[in-house]
């Protein structure tokens, strides 16, 4: 059998005068494969991601928190270590989660009706899910 190109199969290859030589890499990285969907990935990664729902306080448990943070209002001068735990809403979707902090409080914000602890931190009360008395006030530098 005889085919079109039997006069020149055989002859060495002798390249492109004009382009240079492609290296084997960028050869393959023609071939490599497309991501039509950027951010695909990232996107059902986001949405599978679970959150909390805020919880919604009865009045008993609202009067327990409200007993709290009046036991609270009353040695803050004394910057006494807490342990609050309260919602972090989500910044990308609806819900959240519950947070646990420890620190100093620093000061009630009455006008903003946040707590500041020492450490900069600012926890709106409308968030406080509980809160934990630690330590009254600082350990005393008398010796």
């Amino acid at each position: 059998m005889k085919g079109p190109y039997d006069d020149i199969i055989h002859l060495p290859y002798q390249g492109s005068a004009v382009r240079p030589h492609m290296s084997a890499r960028d050869r393959a990285a023609q071939f490599a494969p497309f991501a039509a969907l950027t951010g695909y990935e990232d996107a059902v990664r986001e949405a599978a991601r679970l959150t909390d729902a805020r919880a919604e306080l009865t009045e008993d448990e609202q009067s327990l928190l409200d007993g709290k943070l009046q036991k609270l209002a009353d040695c803050a001068g004394s910057h006494p270590k807490v342990e609050l735990t309260w919602f972090q809403a989500d910044r990308r979707k609806a819900g959240g989660a519950y947070v646990t902090t420890s620190g100093r409080l620093k000061k009630i914000d009455d006008y903003e009706g946040a707590l500041v602890l020492m450490e900069g931190e600012r926890i709106l009360i409308e968030d406080l899910l509980d809160v934990r008395l630690l330590e009254p006030s600082p350990p005393s530098d008398r010796v």
